[in-house]
């Protein structure tokens, strides 16, 4: 299928796509906040996590409800769904491989729905510090 917008129209479009959004940022924002030390999108991990603590085997990531096609908010455009129907199980296929590859180096994965952030800020952190605080104890045991 062509595209419907010109290579400049596409060329803006896809400059306005930021690597981290601005709920990672605020998550992070408060994270920082209350004392944690992180790394953000580290490049090296599998995936990119938001959120990485190698020192502790920790990786956390924050999954859009619309890419990561969230039960309850996920939908399935109504143009092109071949499409998005394959793109999204890619996307939970991918989700699962990188699951595995923590899980299998003894990792702590943790995955924050979009949605979780957003109906509950402050439980979302707290779900977040005592994820963390858990990994960092198992750690020093």
């Amino acid at each position: 299928m062509a595209d419907v917008l010109t290579k400049e129209q596409r060329r803006r479009n896809m400059q306005a796509i930021r690597s981290i959004s601005k709920l990672e940022g605020i998550v992070s924002k408060e994270l920082w906040n209350r004392g944690l030390r992180f790394r953000r999108n580290v490049k090296d991990l599998l995936g990119k996590p938001d959120i990485a603590i190698k020192k502790y085997k920790v990786v956390i990531f924050i999954d859009s409800c619309f890419w990561h096609n969230c039960e309850i908010h996920g939908r399935i455009p109504a143009t092109n769904t071949d499409f998005w129907k394959e793109k999204f199980q890619k996307n939970r296929e991918r989700d699962e491989r990188i699951n595995n590859h923590y899980l299998d180096l003894g990792w702590h994965i943790l995955r924050i729905w979009e949605h979780e952030v957003k109906q509950d800020f402050n439980g979302a952190i707290d779900k977040i510090i005592n994820f963390i605080q858990t990994a960092k104890d198992k750690k020093q045991s």
